[in-house]
């Protein structure tokens, strides 16, 4: 029997691993600081500092409509984590945007205190329907952290549940979709009921303050436009972290043959019941963000159309790019302002003729198609 030749170190090739990816590339940076800066800086000096007679000054409406459409843009951001780079298509993500919004809600009425119309402590769609005390949900409302403790767990709770249920079942497809549907379509419903203490139809309006400080003054308002903004961004940067780590690598391997995943040794249970707490919980923060903006929250906000806009929204800006469900969530709904306020009757037909233009020519969206454009003009450029 021969003794193996021994292998010197000499004699091994040196593997060079590849580089991490960077969060952004150079560019990348540029543009996220320059949008922070017209975000968090820019916008705020051109609403307070301005004169309301000038051509630079940012009115009050467009400020509460930016911060409206980036509450949806962090929905729209959600939706493609679970959507776009893990092929799990929610029709009810509308229901952890509300489950956010009444947590948020109920802080927010508790605030009210003797203010209200009844001049009670309990809120006043309670001293109308003859309530004496208040329910045992409500018991922690008037404290703003435990609302904030709430505004994340719960609705992360019952994603979690509704989770691990349907994908341990291995249930996918059309299938998922339907059941998330009838999951917010029945909450709804719920909550349209008075005995629930949600305010029933009406839910919750009518706020003054919080963290007993006027919601009504321009300068809270534009703290919450702050906060929304960093929110969005700070969300952006943490979905680029996760779809660039192994973590995000898997999702996407799930998405495009979890059978294939389970051959080679990983259970994706574990992965997408972790994808869809967490979009969930980003969906919860920005209803929470969404309610003192606009002032109202009610169970409509439940109501399958709105979770299918969400992801009307993630198509038309393009799937498992994260940034082109944030423009998409710009595009159709500042189209739908506009809209809504010149030809309010055309607003849906435009919706549907829109959703069925991307599937049909633009699979990628919008920015499947800034690529194209891009790609071509650099060939144009390299044949001369």
């Amino acid at each position: 029997m021969q003794t193996p030749t021994p292998i010197h170190s000499s004699q091994v090739t040196n593997i060079v691993l590849p580089e991490p990816s960077l969060l952004l590339n150079k560019k990348g940076w540029i543009i996220f600081i320059s949008v922070f800066i017209v975000l968090t800086t820019l916008v705020p000096a051109l609403n307070m500092l301005i004169d309301s007679s000038s051509v630079l000054h940012i009115n009050d409406f467009y400020v509460a409509l930016i911060g409206k459409i980036m509450c949806y843009a962090i929905c729209a951001l959600a939706m493609d984590l679970i959507w776009g780079y893990t092929g799990i298509l929610s029709l009810g993500h509308g229901l952890f945007f509300a489950l956010g919004g009444y947590a948020m809600g109920m802080y927010l009425m508790r605030q009210i205190g003797l203010d209200g119309n009844y001049k009670s402590a309990l809120p006043d769609f309670m001293v109308f329907l003859d309530w004496k005390t208040l329910p045992w949900h409500w018991l922690l409302s008037d404290s703003f952290f435990a609302t904030l403790l709430i505004i994340l767990f719960v609705p992360a709770f019952v994603a979690f549940v509704f989770g691990f249920f349907a994908f341990r079942s291995r249930i996918k497809g059309v299938y998922f979709s339907i059941i998330t549907q009838a999951l917010t379509f029945a909450t709804m419903l719920l909550f349209f009921r008075n005995e629930t203490g949600f305010g029933g139809n009406n839910g919750f309006t009518d706020f003054k303050r919080i963290l007993n400080i006027p919601l009504a003054t321009q300068s809270t308002r534009m703290v919450l436009f702050v906060m929304t903004a960093l929110t969005l961004l700070g969300f952006y940067l943490l979905s680029k972290f996760i779809v660039q780590s192994k973590f995000g690598r898997l999702l996407q391997a799930i998405r495009d043959s979890e059978s294939r995943v389970m051959f080679c040794g990983y259970s994706p249970v574990p992965y997408k019941l972790a994808i869809w707490t967490f979009s969930a919980m980003m969906c919860a923060v920005a209803g929470a963000l969404y309610v003192p903006q606009v002032g109202i929250i009610n169970p409509s906000e439940m109501s399958p159309a709105n979770s299918i806009e969400i992801a009307i929204w993630a198509a038309v800006g393009g799937r498992g790019t994260l940034i082109g469900p944030i423009l998409g969530a710009f595009i159709v709904n500042g189209a739908k302002s506009w809209l809504t306020m010149t030809a309010p009757e055309f607003w849906l037909y435009f919706l549907g003729a829109l959703f069925i233009s991307v599937t049909l020519f633009l699979p990628n969206g919008v920015v499947g198609l800034l690529k194209k454009i891009f790609e071509s003009k650099k060939s144009k450029e390299g044949s001369q």
